[in-house]
């Protein structure tokens, strides 16, 4: 009662707080999306003839429908903590097996709760499961950010730059010749020193493919000059010996990383295939907790740990896998499925250790559509956020219709 009547902030007060109550919004209206080449991406199932892409589907400028799931987090102080979008798949394990659980439980104590939700299940290790929880942890990392009235990223260590480096990540650019060149010239003039782009083909395009693949490269190290990094992601669509052969005829374009070139079960490929080539080997987004992280590292496996916070147990795992990182000088670099958690986490952690967060150009100039305040990149970094928590702030003025989410 002294602490209030003294006009102490709500942290100062004794006691604690508990979650009351958890509330799943999803959000509709529209949008005026820009012209688009939708280039697909390799992925694995690609080796069948009648599942692979036969072409791009280039589109105009148009008016679509798009829909956002955010979570809220209710507490006895009147404070709410909000994250999104989220996933469908975690919104619906967070309704209907992670809402009883949480509910009177302290938010500031995010270590033992944590703990807590992934012990509570017997499948809480890997997939929509984790990805509940980690929802759910972000949400927390925002209430901690408001109950102290400060960003994220000082809770988590406080700021170590002044802003954050972004690469720019190209999925949906168009990889004809004329075309990637151009966008890769004009991202250079944006200021992106790094630019990653998303290779189309696989095994089962053939000899043709394989050299289509080398041919990106090329065009883009000659378009950029040799300041600028290339990374390229293959989405687990080859094979071991078709990896080795690519990177051995892109070696002498230095490319920065090849991302994701198998499906994540097969941590001796990724192995192979680091011994195999000069060019550096990075995978996590498919990650689900420190355990996943170090297996790859103890194997020699990667040198660049992609796993995202949205998906691997959120800030609090992600700083985890953070520290095992540097035992073995290998980076982290989040994958960019959202921006917020991820920009705090590398906001807060050592640049030998967290250099860049990726920027999914095309997806995020509507992923945050319905937020006042949506990350905007500035000469290819992020200005840090001084308001509170992840201090996002939904656009009333957007929202067509709210629908509270039950399962």
């Amino acid at each position: 009662m002294l602490a209030a009547a003294l006009g102490f902030p709500l942290w100062a007060r004794p006691g604690k707080i508990k979650i009351t109550g958890l509330e799943l919004v999803e959000l509709q209206g529209h949008w005026q999306a820009p012209s688009n080449d939708h280039q697909y991406q390799v992925n694995p199932s690609h080796v069948y003839d009648d599942l692979r892409p036969k072409a791009p589907v280039t589109t105009g400028p148009r008016e679509e429908a798009i829909r956002a799931i955010y979570l809220k987090v209710q507490t006895d102080a009147g404070i709410e903590g909000v994250h999104g979008p989220i996933d469908r798949e975690a919104a619906i394990v967070v309704d209907q097996q992670l809402r009883s659980f949480v509910i009177g439980k302290d938010p500031l104590a995010g270590e033992a709760l944590w703990d807590q939700m992934q012990r509570s299940n017997r499948h809480s290790r890997a997939s929509h499961y984790m990805m509940a929880i980690s929802a759910i942890d972000n949400a927390i990392w925002d209430i901690r950010g408001r109950y102290f009235e400060t960003p994220v990223y000082r809770l988590l260590g406080g700021p170590t730059r002044q802003s954050v480096e972004c690469y720019a990540s190209m999925l949906g650019h168009s990889i004809e010749p004329d075309k990637a060149r151009a966008k890769a010239i004009e991202f250079k003039g944006k200021g992106f020193r790094y630019q990653k782009w998303f290779i189309p083909y696989g095994p089962g395009s053939g000899p043709e493919g394989l050299l289509k693949n080398v041919e990106l490269v090329r065009t883009l190290r000659e378009a950029v000059g040799p300041t600028t990094e290339l990374m390229f992601d293959a989405y687990s669509g080859w094979t071991l010996d078709y990896a080795i052969a690519w990177a051995k005829q892109v070696e002498q374009y230095r490319p920065r990383w090849i991302e994701e070139a198998f499906q994540p079960n097969k941590i001796e490929a990724f192995a192979d295939l680091r011994r195999a080539t000069s060019v550096p080997v990075a995978s996590g987004e498919h990650f689900y907790s420190r355990w996943d992280v170090y297996e790859y590292l103890k194997a020699g496996a990667i040198t660049v740990v992609q796993a995202d916070p949205e998906w691997c147990g959120g800030l609090t795992e992600m700083q985890k896998i953070c520290t095992i990182a540097t035992l073995y000088d290998a980076v982290v670099i989040p994958h960019g499925h959202s921006i917020h958690a991820a920009l705090h986490l590398v906001a807060s952690q050592s640049p030998a250790t967290c250099p860049l967060v990726e920027f999914l150009w095309i997806k995020m100039l509507s992923h945050y559509h319905f937020e006042k305040n949506a990350p905007k990149t500035v000469a290819g970094h992020l200005p840090l956020p001084e308001g509170q928590g992840f201090a996002v702030e939904l656009d009333q003025a957007k929202i067509e219709k709210q629908t509270v989410l039950k399962w």
